[in-house]
C-alpha cells in the first residue's frame, strides 16, 4: 500500500495541473471577447454612419435640383420684365423674382450645410474604415496566438494523460474517479496526511479506532468529513498521542463513513470542462 499512497501522491500533482489545464483551455478563447465585440461596435457604427452618408447625399441631391429650380425661376422673371408693359405686370413678375431668390438663397443655406454635414461624414467614415482593417489584422493576430497557444496547452495535456495511464493500472477506477473528483472539488488536494488524530485537509479530529486503520496502510481510506484519501503520518508528539486522543470522537462504522462520503461527493460534484485534446 506505501506504494500505492506514493503513486497517489504523485497522481494528485498530475491531476492537479491538468485540471488547471483544462481550465485555461476553456479560459482562452474568452480572450478575444473584448475585442470581438469592440470590432462588432466599429462596424456597426461604420454602418450607421454609410447610412447617415446616404440619406444626407440625397438631402443634398434633393437641394441642389431645388436650387437648379429657383435659379431657373429668377432667370425666367428676369427675362419676362424686359416684355412688361404695365405696371401691375412688373409688379408681379418682380414679385415673382423676390420669391424665386428667397427660395434659392434659403437652398443654398441649406445645401451649404448638407455638404459640410457630407464631408464630415466622409471623414468619420475613412477614420472608421481604418479602424476596422486595424482591429481586423489584431484580431488574427490573436486568433493566431491563440490557437498556438491551445495547441501548446494540448501538448502538455497528453503528455499529463501519458503520465496519468502509467500511474493508474495499478489504482481501483472507482477510487481514481472519486480521487479526481476530489482534487478538482477540494482545490487541487486529493490525499493528505492524519497526524495526532487530525486530518490536515480539514483539520477535524477523527475517532481514535479510525486513525488506527488508518495507521495500518492496509486499504485505502477517505476522511469521513472532508472527503480526502488519507494516509499516516508522524505527529511531532508521536504515535503514542496519535493513538490515545481523548477528544477524538467515534463514528459507528466504515460503511456509515463511505455512505456519508457518496452524500457529500453527490453535493459537491461541478461539471467537468468538456475538452478536445487532440490536435
Amino acid at each position: 500500500m506505501v506504494e500505492v499512497f506514493e503513486n497517489l501522491k504523485t497522481l494528485q500533482g498530475i491531476l492537479s495541473e491538468k485540471i488547471e489545464l483544462e481550465q485555461k483551455i476553456q479560459e482562452i478563447p474568452k480572450l478575444l471577447v473584448t475585442q470581438e465585440e469592440l470590432l462588432a461596435r466599429m462596424k456597426k457604427s461604420f454602418f450607421e454612419k454609410s447610412q447617415e452618408h446616404e440619406k444626407t447625399k440625397a438631402v443634398e441631391v434633393e437641394l441642389r435640383n431645388s436650387l437648379a429650380i429657383a435659379e431657373a425661376e429668377i432667370e425666367k422673371a428676369e427675362k419676362n420684365m424686359e416684355l412688361i408693359n404695365t405696371q401691375r405686370e412688373y409688379e408681379t413678375v418682380d414679385k415673382e423674382r423676390e420669391t424665386a431668390e428667397i427660395k434659392a438663397k434659403d437652398f443654398r443655406a441649406k445645401l451649404l450645410k448638407e455638404e459640410r454635414a457630407l464631408l464630415d461624414l466622409d471623414e468619420q467614415i475613412k477614420q472608421n474604415q481604418a479602424l476596422i482593417e486595424q482591429q481586423e489584422k489584431e484580431l488574427e493576430e490573436r486568433r493566431r496566438g491563440i490557437e498556438e497557444e491551445v495547441s501548446e496547452k494540448k501538448t502538455q495535456m497528453a503528455e499529463l494523460l501519458a503520465r496519468e495511464k502509467d500511474l493508474s493500472p495499478d489504482l481501483d477506477p472507482e477510487v481514481l474517479f472519486k480521487f479526481e473528483r476530489i482534487i478538482r472539488n477540494k482545490m487541487g488536494r486529493g490525499i493528505v496526511a492524519i497526524k495526532g488524530g487530525v486530518c490536515m485537509g480539514c483539520h477535524m479530529i477523527l475517532p481514535a479506532q479510525f486513525a488506527n486503520t488508518v495507521h495500518q496502510g492496509e486499504e485505502i481510506i477517505f476522511c469521513p468529513y472532508c472527503s480526502r484519501i488519507l494516509f499516516f503520518e508522524e505527529s511531532e508528539q508521536g504515535e503514542e498521542d496519535f493513538f490515545n486522543n481523548e477528544d477524538s470522537g467515534s463514528l459507528s462504522d466504515l460503511d456509515d463513513i463511505e455512505e456519508d462520503y457518496d452524500d457529500d461527493e453527490e453535493e459537491e460534484e461541478e461539471e467537468k470542462p468538456n475538452v478536445d485534446y487532440e490536435e
